[in-house]
């Protein structure tokens, strides 16, 4: 679980290194068009789609890290099974939440594809960013069951409340 979360965040830090590089280059052109360049050709539409297939890639690693944000200075001074109980009900939280979008994404990925809707200017399927975006969201819900496992044990005194890795 790890592995496969560690390689989707770099992936996606790579995609979004990608998408920097050519807005720079595309404001380049776009600034430059007195000398016969011009913007990268749909550029925005690259962004767009860059950008949220890169966001679903770095959910997974943050939840398994526990990298989504707390309230630190309160829980501190509870006792250690109340912290992990208070652990358990965001991670019962965010497992809600990451589960309704992979369902809307999946619902999403349906409706794109069976309309074949394309991006305006690069003519893109619509349905590859939903696609990219599905897989990240569903590794999103298998490490948020993951840190609900965790945070059950250590509710019930089993194990320790696991941190930040």
């Amino acid at each position: 679980m790890r592995w496969i979360c560690l390689a989707l965040a770099l992936f996606g830090g790579m995609l979004l290194t990608a998408v920097a590089l050519m807005t720079v280059v595309s404001i380049i052109g776009r600034a430059a068009i007195p000398l016969g360049l011009g913007p990268v050709r749909g550029d925005f539409e690259l962004v767009e789609m860059g950008v949220a297939v890169a966001v679903f890639s770095f959910l997974p690693w943050c939840q398994l890290n526990r990298g989504h944000v707390t309230v630190d200075f309160v829980v501190d001074r509870l006792p250690e099974r109340l912290k992990a109980a208070l652990t358990l009900a965001g991670d019962l939280a965010l497992l809600t939440v990451s589960a309704v979008i992979v369902w809307r994404l999946w619902l999403g990925l349906g409706e794109k594809t069976s309309y074949s809707e394309t991006t305006f200017i690069l003519g893109l399927p619509v349905w590859y960013g939903f696609a990219l975006g599905v897989g990240g969201a569903f590794l999103f819900v298998l490490t948020s069951l993951y840190s609900v496992w965790g945070s059950m044990l250590a509710t019930l005194g089993l194990r320790p409340l696991a941190g930040p890795t």
